[in-house]
């Protein structure tokens, strides 16, 4: 085995241990420096990945973002303390994918700091789960941040009504403004809306930054700051390590070269370890990595929220990737068992939670990297589109006929799944998608399912919660070899909530159980568009007892 220390000068420590792959890897090192790549890339040249330059010269804001965004930090510190002054307790961000899984990453690996905001995420539109967040608010005291790059987001825009409605009802229409802030693209739709519904303030961000790619901007940062993270701190981590990835051999680079060569050599299911307090990283990560990389017939499938298992239980796809903060490194032995096995391990030591800063950049960086060497563009998303239109076009029919497509589900057995299985083709990995109420009871049986399914079949296995998954995962999905076998999971809501045709009206067309099925409806269909395999149970009203009933699996599968 080789190992590969003190990539980062700054503290991290960085061990690869990838063992024949080593020679490889060397060689592709090489051709990174001679090409000049990273210098290209700090260049804006798009020739790095393609020769059009559509949606790339105009997608590298992130690469200075870091340091630009010092000079915000008075302005954020403001806002925070004005809130805190006038005694807001709570802040909700409505938003999906890289609106809001680095504001989940800040609230669940800092907490919750006695004088900040309490801070939630709302991204699912299952009524359940708009209801449930619903009543936990005072919403005298919350504050409600519309997140949306394009200002368009159906998802975004639709809690907006919803809770600008809630407010106004509380509160009256004069004052409720005061409790919504937005952070979009300069001239989007969204920009408007605030104006109209006087929203507190509105924070444009640099537009030459996508979605997955804005962990570290407004989007990143206007949340970070609210709930008492310390940002100066989180960009100065972020900028030591910009400063070390500016070089040919340096810790982005190298990453991305193992990322992106052990990938060409099968090794295309990256699997996160990550300790519990920085768990919510991987969620971030894997929306990075699987929307840059899932497109052209090729891809790398982030794994995350696996524990590690032993030898026996995985094929011969999987790099492991370790992210530990000092004194909680469970799954140490383990790692070192899998590598003794045969699989490589990319191990690194925090020193702190505020390492993050470093950690986003250098996985952008690293993801942007392994594009180049598999030869694809990692900052378009061709494939996001096609889901999203599906749905889109049944909410449309359904405003007229009042009528959305059938769901057919299968039968809910095991023996049904088993059958479903048993189409997996070498290399394979099993996605299921869960368009139910999140919730921790539903977590464990889904953790539960996929760990029996992955002890059966060998398979990777990853889990996602519909419709948050379509802005993460879903161009993956759609667009890497087509090996995925996708599992999805509907549900029945309890209660319905109705999405109000204009904010501040009380007109509506549409409910959230009705929004929720076109998307399933809509995903589904692109799927089997795209030639995948997919299967579709209906878990009813008792989620978590029906899900067992998929768990009861036999030896032999695959």
């Amino acid at each position: 085995m080789s190992s590969i220390n003190d990539l980062n000068k700054n503290g991290i420590f960085i061990k690869t241990q990838v063992g024949k792959y080593q020679a490889v890897i060397d060689a592709a090192l090489a051709d990174l420096k001679s090409d000049r790549i990273i210098a290209r890339i700090w260049a804006n040249d798009h020739t790095v990945w393609q020769p059009d330059p559509a949606e790339i010269f105009n997608r590298l804001g992130w690469l200075d973002i870091a340091e630009r965004m010092q000079a915000a930090i008075p302005t954020l510190i403001a806002l925070a303390e004005s809130l805190r002054w006038e005694g807001y307790q709570q802040a909700v961000l409505l938003g999906m994918g890289g609106s809001s899984l680095a504001p989940e990453v800040f609230r669940k690996t800092f907490g919750l700091r006695e004088g900040f905001l309490d801070l939630a995420v709302l991204d699912s539109t299952d009524p359940g789960a708009v209801l449930s967040l619903d009543k936990c608010l005072n919403l005298a005291h919350t504050l409600f941040i519309i997140s949306t790059k394009s200002g368009t987001t159906t998802e975004t825009l639709s809690f907006f009504k919803h809770f600008y409605n809630r407010v106004v009802e509380v509160l009256g229409s004069e004052h409720a403004g005061d409790h919504f802030i937005a952070i979009t693209d300069p001239g989007s739709p969204l920009v408007g809306l605030a104006n109209r519904y006087h929203f507190r303030a509105t924070f444009t961000n640099d537009p030459n930054i996508g979605g997955r790619y804005s962990a570290l901007s407004y989007f990143g940062l206007v949340p970070a700051v609210l709930v008492g993270v310390d940002v100066a701190r989180l960009l100065e981590s972020a900028i030591s390590m910009t400063a070390e990835c500016k070089s040919d051999d340096s810790p982005g680079g190298h990453l991305g070269v193992i990322l992106g060569e052990l990938a060409r050599a099968g090794r295309d299911k990256v699997t996160f370890i990550l300790s519990a307090q920085i768990a919510s990283f991987g969620d971030w990560v894997e929306q990075l990595i699987a929307e840059s990389t899932g497109k052209s017939g090729k891809g790398i499938l982030p794994v995350v929220g696996e524990p590690p298992g032993p030898d026996s239980v995985y094929g011969s796809d999987r790099l492991f990737v370790s992210l530990q903060l000092p004194g909680d490194s469970p799954y140490e032995a383990a790692l070192q068992a899998l590598n003794a096995a045969g699989h490589p391990v990319l191990s690194m030591q925090l020193q702190d939670q505020y390492d993050l800063g470093e950690q986003f950049f250098l996985w952008e960086l690293a993801t942007a990297v392994a594009g180049y060497r598999l030869g694809i563009q990692p900052f378009d998303q061709p494939n996001v589109e096609a889901a999203k239109i599906l749905a889109r076009n049944m909410i449309i029919e359904f405003s007229r006929n009042g009528i959305l497509p059938e769901i057919k589900p299968a039968e809910l057995s095991s023996a049904v799944l088993q059958s479903f299985l048993d189409q997996a083709m070498p290399g394979a990995y099993i996605a299921i998608q869960a368009y139910v109420q999140p919730s921790t009871a539903t977590d464990q049986a889904l953790l539960d399912l996929r760990l029996k399914l992955r002890e059966r079949t060998c398979l990777a296995t990853t889990v996602g919660y519909g419709p948050r998954f379509l802005h993460s995962t879903g161009q993956l999905h759609k667009g890497d070899a087509g090996k995925g076998l996708f599992i999805q999971l509907t549900s029945q809501a309890v209660e319905n909530v109705v999405i109000p045709d204009e904010a501040g009206q009380p007109d509506w067309t549409i409910t959230f159980n009705t929004l929720k099925s076109a998307q399933v409806l809509g995903d589904q269909q692109a799927l089997l568009e795209a030639g995948r395999k997919v299967i579709l149970f209906d878990l009813g009203a008792s989620i978590t007892e029906n899900i067992e009933k998929l768990n009861v699996l036999k030896d032999g599968l695959g």
